[in-house]
Order: structure tokens, then C-alpha cells, then sequence
């Protein structure tokens, strides 16, 4: 099913769409499933998206121009090289509008944002930007978190059970209540002027 030239969309399943390097605008989705489609370097201008879900989908280099997101969930899906902090958030969020599960997000940028609750789940973010943000009670499970910038972050109450390869200064960032897997909980030590003797 395409959906160039309508504007509202509910409900409705697109499956395999080729839709690279397009530009999708002023268009709203809601309670749509995205399974298989290519968005790889599309521009979404002033779209809203509303309860969706994208499976098995590339929107590697997406640019998300004054897009809206309300409880969008990706899963298994790639998206790395976007800078989530062009979309258009609310100023008051009581749970995180975007939840990616089994996703490849590299090269991302959420710097600034805040997004309590965010839902990173089993996925691989590498060099992944989320320095100045607000990050409390998020789920970064089972995640690898290599070379991810965390700087005046607020990660209070977040969850990185099994999560791997993240560096976290403990005095530049907020994680009171956060929780650890004992072993990788040790790299929160490298910040500290010690030697740790096997």
C-alpha cells in the first residue's frame, strides 16, 4: 500500500515500501505497522506518527525535520545517523514517545533531549550522542553502548542490566538509583585516579 498524496493514515499496514531518499510531508499516521520498508535517507517534514510500529524496517540517515512521535516503537530495525533532536518534541512527556527493541541506532543523536522512561532494549549504539539530556528511569537492558557520550546526563533510576561497553563519569552525570550489572559496573570506576588489581 502507498500512501503519497493522502495526508491521514489509521490503522493501516505498509509492507516492503521502497521510499528511499524521498520526501514523505505533513502527514499523519496513527496505529500504523511498518514491516519491511526502506526509508533509508528520507526526509519526514511535519509528520506525526501516533501509536506505530516499525519492524524490520532502514531508516538509516533519516532526517525527521519537525516530526512528531507519541509512543512509536521500532523493532529490529536500523536507524543509524539520526539526529532525533530535529524532531518536535512536546515540553511535557510522562513516558518515552520513542522505544527501540533489537535495533541498530550508531551514530545518533538524542543530545539535550528529554525523554524519562526512553527504552533502548537489546539494542547496538555505538558512538551514540546523549550528553545534556534527561534520561531518568530509562531501560538500556542488554544493550552495547560503545563509545556513547554521556556528559551532564541525567541517568537516575536508569536500568543497564547486562548492558556493555559504556563509559559514565560519575561525577559528570546524575545516576543515583541507577542499576548495574556487578561486573560492567566496574568500567564506572575508570573515572577515578586507581589502579583495580585482578
Amino acid at each position: 500500500m502507498e500512501f503519497e498524496g493522502r495526508e491521514e493514515h489509521w490503522s493501516q499496514r505498509f509492507e516492503n515500501l521502497d521510499y528511499s531518499g524521498k520526501e514523505i510531508a505533513s502527514t499523519e499516521f496513527d496505529g500504523c505497522t511498518f514491516e519491511g520498508c526502506d526509508f533509508s535517507e528520507v526526509t519526514f517534514k511535519r509528520c506525526n506518527f501516533v501509536e506505530c510500529e516499525f519492524i524490520r524496517c532502514n531508516l538509516s540517515n533519516a532526517r525527521i525535520e519537525y516530526s512528531k512521535f507519541s509512543d512509536v516503537s521500532f523493532r529490529d530495525s536500523k536507524l543509524i545517523g539520526i539526529n532525533w533532536t530535529t524532531a518536535s518534541w512536546p515540553g511535557m512527556i510522562f513516558s518515552s514517545p520513542i522505544k527501540f527493541y533489537t535495533s541498530i541506532l550508531n551514530d545518533s543523536s538524542f543530545y539535550g533531549l528529554a525523554l524519562q522512561d526512553f527504552i533502548l532494549e537489546e539494542c547496538k549504539a555505538h558512538n551514540v550522542d546523549f550528553r545534556e539530556g534527561d534520561f531518568s528511569n530509562a531501560n538500556f537492558t542488554y544493550s552495547d553502548l560503545s563509545g556513547c557520550f554521556f556528559s551532564s546526563t541525567n541517568l537516575s533510576g536508569a536500568d543497564f542490566s547486562e548492558a556493555t561497553n559504556y563509559d559514565i563519569d560519575i561525577y559528570q552525570n546524575r545516576i543515583e538509583k541507577a542499576r548495574f550489572s556487578r561486573f560492567e559496573a566496574v568500567r564506572l570506576l575508570e573515572c577515578l585516579d586507581i589502579d583495580l588489581i585482578d
